[in-house]
């Protein structure tokens, strides 16, 4: 089996953030050929099942990924919301998903935001309804970008005061509004088509150890690891993989966001962004261990 395993965030690198789809044939084709080679391959992502059902493990399927998983030692699986849920993903597909209750949001809360939206911003945004975790707004595509960011401002703002007004301790950027114990358990996560309303148990970096856990249970985990994501965030399953002694490396898809100084090797300078960086590493890969 290649010493190599992928996390990789799902919005940026894989999807296009434009119409959130694997818009790059090459990239479902590339992601088939490493799975079937046996390289451990896990999507660690914001979004909700439904989505990287419909959008990655569908199309993928379509481009022979049943084959792939069939072939001895071959492992890919799926953390969504940030940890909030996973499932394994085989050759017929998405298995049964694992949904961690524990730091959902309450239903009045998410039902209170999905008002705020409906009443104030329903022309930039909609409430995803496909959140089992966690609440996300995201960008309508019928929105242009910086039209949805104006609004987001706003958004954010008034869903911050949502959750003061539910005595829930919350923060965002700037802003920090304790509970009544003086405890902050959730946080407004902003990225450039969404704003998430997530617990502070939620990262990256909880995904990472989620799939690792799960490959780790199916055979031996290669010693070199590699992600890739588009935000600051998406560093922490690096940090994750570092921290636990693998070979570790990241990938980011839009430095722009500010490139960060880590204890191991970040790649930001590829010549391309979003899912045509993401393209030209997966590509790198098949043919760095002569599957092409």
């Amino acid at each position: 089996m290649p010493d190599l395993g992928l996390l990789l965030d799902v919005d940026g690198p894989i999807a296009s953030p434009v119409t959130r789809t694997i818009a790059i044939r090459s990239i479902a084709d590339d992601l088939v050929t490493l799975a079937a080679a046996g390289v451990p391959i896990a999507f660690i992502t914001g979004r909700s099942d439904r989505f990287i059902d419909e959008q990655v493990v569908r199309p993928l399927l379509q481009r022979g990924l049943a084959e792939a998983l069939g072939a001895p030692g071959a492992r890919m699986f799926g953390v969504f919301e940030k940890g909030g849920a996973w499932a394994a993903i085989g050759p017929t597909g998405l298995a049964s998903v694992t949904v961690d209750r524990s730091v959902a949001p309450s239903a009045v809360l998410a039902a209170d935001i999905r008002s705020l939206v409906e009443e104030r911003f329903r022309d930039t945004m909609f409430f995803d309804e496909t959140k089992r975790a966690m609440i996300s707004v995201e960008q309508r595509r019928d929105v242009e970008s910086s039209i949805y960011l104006k609004a987001q401002a706003h958004f954010d703002h008034a869903a911050f005061d949502v959750l003061v007004d539910h005595g829930v301790g919350v923060h965002h950027r700037d802003r920090v509004a304790p509970d009544v114990n003086g405890e902050v358990t959730f946080r407004l996560d902003s990225t450039i088509i969404s704003t998430d309303i997530e617990s502070v148990l939620l990262d990256k970096d909880r995904g990472a150890q989620r799939a690792l856990e799960h490959f780790a249970a199916l055979g031996e985990l290669p010693r070199r690891w590699r992600s890739v994501g588009d935000s600051r965030s998406d560093y922490k399953m690096a940090d994750f993989l570092h921290e636990a002694g693998f070979e570790t490396a990241h990938v980011d898809v839009r430095p722009s966001d500010g490139v960060l100084e880590k204890p191991y090797p970040v790649v930001a300078d590829h010549g391309a962004l979003h899912d045509e960086a993401g393209a030209l590493f997966l590509r790198h890969w098949v043919r760095e261990l002569d599957l092409a």
